[in-house]
């Protein structure tokens, strides 16, 4: 009985935590623009130079998974502060030789159509493998983007998110389709 009344209680204080301070904000919160994985360049995967493209051959086979997402007003609120960061898994493959693995991506700004990029950002992020660990997820650090005050404009934007690709992975993407 004391273990469910102090379940009940825990329970009861997480819900408490989720409220605020408890005064009421008048300003609405900052617009965001929308944020997507291109599905063509969720997926990495890597292989040995010469050994063809099968498991035995393969590297590195990373997944862009998802993204963590902040926008902010600036002071005085002249501007919105998008702050954001991807999130990765990431598997050592067999032919791998090393436990460092470095992955590249991007992040690309569009227009409301995605008919013009506005802007274009390309960033590494390392990944570090244990001893006797073939799996793990890394996230970015994060990466900021300025829009000016205006909601609508920060809400006519697309921000995109893929893994910078060579042809040949990018081929490959295509040709086994989302996984």
């Amino acid at each position: 009985m004391w273990r469910k009344a102090g379940m009940g209680l825990a329970g009861a204080a997480m819900l408490a935590g989720c409220g605020g301070s408890g005064v009421s904000s008048t300003s609405p919160p900052a617009p965001c623009p929308r944020v997507t994985v291109l599905a063509d360049g969720a997926d990495l995967t890597r292989f040995r130079p010469g050994g063809g493209q099968d498991l035995a051959s393969m590297t590195t086979d990373a997944r862009l998974i998802g993204f963590q997402a902040r926008c902010d007003y600036t002071r005085r609120r002249e501007g919105v502060s998008v702050a954001i960061s991807a999130v990765f898994d990431v598997e050592r493959g067999p032919a791998a030789t090393g436990r460092d693995v470095n992955l590249p991506w991007f992040i690309a700004v569009t227009d409301l159509d995605d008919t013009q990029v506005i802007d274009r950002q390309e960033y590494v992020t390392p990944a570090a493998f244990d001893v006797n660990v073939n799996r793990i997820r890394v996230q970015s650090r994060p990466v900021t983007f300025s829009f000016p005050a205006d909601e609508r404009l920060v809400e006519n934007h697309n921000i995109r998110l893929s893994f910078q690709l060579t042809p040949e992975e990018l081929a490959l993407n295509r040709r086994r389709g989302p996984r």
